[in-house]
């Protein structure tokens, strides 16, 4: 089959690979026909990670069932499923908890697991024609079959749950105001999701025009963080108070208020002073145990310098982690089913897997407007 596959830094390719099969009877094989492209991919394809050449991309499937294993008992051949990008066993005591982004199984001496991510297991990716999806009674998610709403359900794999985690995280509620750092797709996903739970106000902070003006689209209020402190720019329209919760989804790659150089714990500080006494902050940006590429000795190692008296001063509380997929994919599937909600809107390319190289460029360079990209493998049947 053909896959996206790893060379070096700043390179993929499209080339053939072993087709997945069978391992296990719970397991089913998958004709991907949408697999999305996500900010957390270009950490490795940047080389920032210690992935090896030959990992298949893609955490972000969707697609029709081919395969089953003998012991699948829910699934059959046809159905179109989308799988969390969370691979999980759903009986260990934090799957149970519905923590399954720290699945105690999947991965022998690491809490969770992954498709075709380094260090989440031995779970090749999505950005192919074809998928081993294990503990499949567990990991898929059955959707209405055929075409309708393709862009907005393989959102559902990653980008909607973990935008809709962080004001969870948050414990954004109605009439809230939300400070939203980030407006890239999960950023959107966030500022979209407070709004879904009621907030009053949402801020969205960010550099780039594009994604400010789709913030603004959805009802967000666009902050650009080159403009002036966006701490002073929220309070400013806040009464000086700031916002009730706050949201970081930008992580360990976040930059300086000039945006000429990286400064791992900005987004987080910068969060702090934002948001007011005894408000809560969520945070599903990616912060790493270690970052090779970081800019000094700390961040290499993924420490990083937080204001913590700051956040003791003002009685703040925190809630971090990956998203637990599972918790929060059925209902928000059934928003999209209902009309209720519109993913998509972050979608800015469909393009056919062999594209892929170009894309993974496009995207790391943030140009042509390269915001979130869906690859289609196969057609849906």
């Amino acid at each position: 089959m053909k896959a996206v596959v790893y060379e070096k830094p700043f390179a993929v390719s499209v080339k053939e690979v072993e087709d997945p099969r069978i391992q296990h009877p719970n397991d089913v094989l998958v004709r991907i026909t949408s697999s999305a492209i996500c900010g957390s991919d270009l950490h490795m394809y940047e080389g920032r990670t210690a992935a090896q050449s030959g990992i298949v991309f893609g955490h972000e499937n969707l697609g029709v069932i081919e395969e089953v294993g003998s012991g699948v008992s829910s699934l059959k051949k046809g159905d179109r499923v989308v799988m969390p990008f969370n691979v999980a066993c759903g009986f260990c005591k934090n799957c149970l908890a519905e923590y399954t982004a720290f699945c105690l199984t999947v991965n022998p001496g690491f809490a969770g697991g992954a498709y075709g991510y380094v260090a989440m297991g031995p779970y090749p990716g999505g950005q192919a024609e074809l998928l081993r999806v294990p503990y499949a009674d567990f990991n898929c998610l059955k959707l209405p079959p055929g075409e309708e709403f393709e862009t907005d359900f393989v959102l559902l794999a990653d980008i909607f749950p973990t935008g809709y985690h962080g004001c969870e995280l948050a414990q954004v509620s109605p009439g809230e105001s939300v400070a939203v750092y980030g407006a890239g797709p999960v950023g959107l996903m966030a500022a979209y999701s407070a709004l879904l739970r009621g907030a009053s106000k949402v801020f969205c902070v960010d550099r780039v025009p594009e994604r400010l003006a789709k913030a603004e689209q959805i009802g967000a209020i666009p902050i650009d963080f080159t403009k002036a402190d966006p701490a002073e720019q929220i309070r400013e329209q806040t009464g000086g108070e700031g916002t009730d919760k706050g949201v970081d989804a930008v992580g360990y790659q976040a930059q300086a208020h000039d945006a000429t150089h990286e400064e791992p714990a900005v987004v987080l500080n910068t969060l702090v002073e934002t948001v007011r006494p005894t408000g809560m902050l969520g945070v599903p940006g990616l912060y790493v145990p270690s970052d090779p590429g970081g800019p000094d000795e700390h961040a290499k190692h993924g420490q990083l310098l937080v204001s913590i008296g700051k956040m003791f001063e003002k009685g703040q509380r925190m809630g971090t982690g990956q998203c637990n997929v599972k918790r929060y994919n059925r209902q928000l599937r059934d928003l999209i089913i209902a009309g209720r909600a519109k993913p998509s809107f972050v979608v800015s390319h469909e393009l056919p897997l062999d594209q892929a190289p170009m894309a993974y460029q496009k995207f790391d360079q943030r140009i042509e407007g390269f915001t979130k990209v869906v690859l289609h493998p196969v057609l849906a049947a």
